[in-house]
């Protein structure tokens, strides 16, 4: 996309004049997939305009790694909602550099789908782009933070959790820490009283054992 092209989309934003005209132009930009409209998407998260932060969140996700450290940088500055929206670009991202933001939010925010995004989250994280010993004291934090989460009161939450744990499992090639995962998961089955988590938890379980199984054989 040509510069020009880039910098009308972005005034298109900032000409915007509804609540519609808005919703437009920030999906327009978000399309782009261009580099110089994380700024514009990132202040968008801001705006009271659900629609409008959603189609930003999108498009940060879809431009990856690169919106990361945009969004780190301003994140503490944020109001609650633009906050909010930008823990789920960070959380759809995966970087490692948001694991500290993540299970802060997993843990603390007084939304449970900013809580559910968060701990989703946790179980989608990069780790190839970490060194082994960084990799590994970043999947432990992972961990013990869903374990946490696990005690949520909201069952959305602890659902999500679910969620993450199996995809944590499925990535860790430590057998003790898979074991770790399972034993939790195992205990979750037997004091879970929502009917849909423990229906969860025996779906992460059939897949983290699916996902070992295979791993043995492709070794033989």
């Amino acid at each position: 996309m040509e510069d020009q092209d880039i910098h009308d989309l972005i005034e298109g934003v900032e000409r915007a004049d509804s609540a519609v005209g808005l919703l437009m132009a920030v999906r327009s930009l978000a399309s782009s997939g261009h580099k110089k409209a994380i700024p514009v998407l990132i202040e968008a998260l801001g705006y009271n305009n659900p629609g409008a932060a959603v189609a930003a969140v999108e498009g940060l996700i879809n431009l990856g790694d690169v919106s990361v450290p945009y969004l780190l940088q301003q994140i503490d500055g944020y109001n609650y909602g633009a906050r909010a929206w930008a823990t789920r670009a960070l959380a759809g991202i995966g970087h490692p550099s948001a694991l500290d933001h993540l299970q802060e939010a997993a843990l603390t925010d007084f939304s449970m789908s900013v809580r559910r995004s968060a701990a989703k989250g946790l179980g989608y994280i990069g780790w190839s782009k970490l060194s082994g010993s960084e990799a590994f004291d970043g999947q432990k934090q992972a961990t013990e933070t869903l374990f946490k989460v696990l005690e949520d009161p909201e069952w959305v939450v602890r659902y999500a959790a679910v969620v993450g744990l199996q995809n944590l499992a499925i990535s860790l090639d430590k057998e003790s820490l898979v074991n770790s995962i399972v034993e939790r998961l195992e205990k979750q089955l037997e004091i879970e009283e929502e009917s849909g988590v423990c229906a969860r938890v025996q779906l992460a379980l059939q897949e983290v054992e699916g996902s070992q199984e295979s791993g043995v054989r492709s070794q033989e």
